[in-house]
């Protein structure tokens, strides 16, 4: 596994990193030490994920996925490279969620409780806060890390003025600032290319891309699923609440399953898995630095781990390109789901 630069930073990640937020609800503990074993024996030393997984579970079940990887870390914590996230509501009080101050300071004390670890390496921003000021959000990440809580700051779900105006508002009070940003990307979601990947090759931010197989839609397992319009059960298109009708919302559509039967045909001719394809794009892509790769069991995990290896060639990025200006555009709901 090849190490990448995060950004301007000094730090370096496995050019995949793993996502844990099937942890806890889609994957018991058990299932989860074999997911995160997997990872690490292939050389994936770059985990992620947040205080308020796992996707799909209820006000019972946050900070779930933190414990258990709390559990693993035991031992080998100088291993990994850890990032987790904040914004999500962590109980029913209206300080229980979002960037303010007294939400941040108390977010990362229990995350690092749950973790059992005294600092994260890359602390992040789940999703934007309008309520809060931004000032006020990279005030309170400053003294994160000033404290020693966190080495490096980060941010998801942010649209490209977003990002923008937090850099300067940084550069301008002296603050730390967000070094990694965590979008949507994949072969069938290009919107980051118009600005916000500019933006980040331009300043040197890291880019850390969720959803790469497109929540499993780019691997062709759904296709069976077409006719029939039934995901199958304990996927995250089949999640009960917001998680599985938004995941519903961005692929499960007739164009998209057009595209992935296209890549699919073309592919298998190569004999070039799809899963593998659609990862491997999204490396090759200018200023990412590693892809998030999921899992509901190790076996997954390992159909998706030698996309590290594999190199498309002309024609094959040229098909994989071409999907994007065939499908309709479709809103992007602003909500932090993996």
């Amino acid at each position: 596994m090849k190490t990448q630069r995060l950004g301007r930073t000094g730090l370096k990640v496995s050019e995949l990193c793993l996502g844990t937020m099937t942890f806890g609800r889609q994957c018991d503990e058990a299932l989860s030490f074999a997911i995160m074993d997997t990872a690490c024996e292939a050389g994936v030393d770059f985990f992620d994920t947040a205080d308020v997984y796992p996707v799909g579970g209820d006000a019972s079940t946050v900070g779930r996925t933190e414990d258990i990887v709390g559990k693993w870390l035991k031992g080998r914590r100088e291993q990994i490279v850890l990032a987790t996230k904040c914004w999500g509501a962590m109980g029913p009080q209206p300080n229980d969620r979002g960037l303010s101050r007294k939400h941040i300071l108390a977010a990362i004390d229990e995350s690092l409780r749950r973790l059992q670890t005294d600092y994260i390496d890359l602390y992040q921003v789940h999703a934007p806060d309008l309520d809060t000021p931004i000032d006020e959000t990279l005030a309170a990440l400053d003294d994160v890390v000033r404290q020693g809580k966190a080495r490096y700051l980060g941010c998801s779900n942010f649209q490209t003025w977003m990002l923008a105006k937090a850099l300067w508002t940084s550069d301008k009070h002296g603050l730390a600032r967000f070094d990694c940003v965590q979008p949507r990307y994949n072969i069938l979601f290009r919107e980051i290319e118009h600005e916000l990947l500019p933006l980040c090759r331009d300043q040197g931010v890291g880019v850390i891309p969720y959803n790469p197989l497109a929540g499993g839609f780019l691997t062709g397992k759904h296709m069976d699923n077409r006719a029939s319009q039934a995901p199958s059960s304990e996927t995250r298109f089949a999640l009960e609440g917001r998680a599985g009708r938004t995941y519903k919302k961005r692929y499960w559509q007739e164009a998209q399953f057009a595209a992935v039967s296209h890549l699919h045909e073309f592919f298998s001719a190569r004999n070039k898995p799809l899963a593998q394809v659609a990862v491997a794009w999204v490396l090759a892509q200018d200023g990412i630095t590693s892809p998030i790769i999921g899992a509901t069991s190790p076996e997954q995990l390992r159909q998706s781990l030698p996309a590290a290896e594999l190199s498309l060639d002309e024609e094959e990025m040229a098909v994989c390109d071409a999907v994007w200006f065939e499908l309709p555009r479709l809103k992007d709901p602003m909500v932090a789901l993996r």
